[in-house]
């Protein structure tokens, strides 16, 4: 009886031991997400439709209106305003893009930095495939509809006669509630 229980005791710690090991490995790996790390957005996202607004010459108010409030203003360096963009998501890598103004006698006189992306982050969407093959398999069934709506004669559901009451089609026999004429005050 006690090789039994032995063996048992045995077969307990050894399962216990590789749920332990499986459950601290889940946690190690970052595919799970644990610990949860939080994306760090900073600075002033500038697209490149932005930049093409900008033309020599302009004045501040018109570029801040273009371009939206700089990020970082010097009184060392008056003349110029720069817009420094950083995102470190919370796993990956870091995207980090600069862009500055340069302005003589209160007008610009150039612009320099890298290259600014075409669309803003709430206008790009995740791509997923099976979703996006699912709304076009929908729009393409709405479309068939629609085509198939358009060649058939449609009646309606409502049956006029009935409404009125005596079949005779005279629009003063309707009741004022069904839009026909109101009844006349004394």
């Amino acid at each position: 009886m006690s090789t039994n229980a032995s063996y048992y005791t045995r077969r307990c710690a050894i399962a216990a031991v590789l749920g332990v090991a499986l459950t601290l490995s889940g946690c190690a790996s970052g595919k799970w997400g644990f610990p949860y790390k939080a994306p760090i957005q900073q600075g002033n996202w500038i697209t490149s439709e932005q930049v093409a607004l900008l033309q020599p010459g302009m004045t501040r108010e018109q570029v801040r209106f273009a371009l939206g409030s700089p990020t970082l203003t010097s009184v060392l360096h008056a003349d110029r305003w720069d817009y420094p963009y950083y995102f470190k998501p919370g796993y990956g890598d870091a995207v980090e893009r600069k862009f500055t103004v340069y302005f003589q006698n209160d007008v610009l006189a150039r612009w320099e930095g890298d290259q600014q992306p075409a669309l803003q982050p709430f206008q790009m969407t995740q791509q997923n495939p099976k979703a996006d093959a699912r709304a076009e398999e929908r729009f393409e069934r709405e479309t068939e509809r629609i085509r198939d709506d358009a060649g058939r004669q449609v009646t309606p559901r409502i049956n006029v006669d009935a409404i009125r009451g005596d079949g005779s089609g005279n629009p003063s026999t309707v009741p004022a509630s069904v839009g026909g004429p109101s009844p006349a005050l004394p």
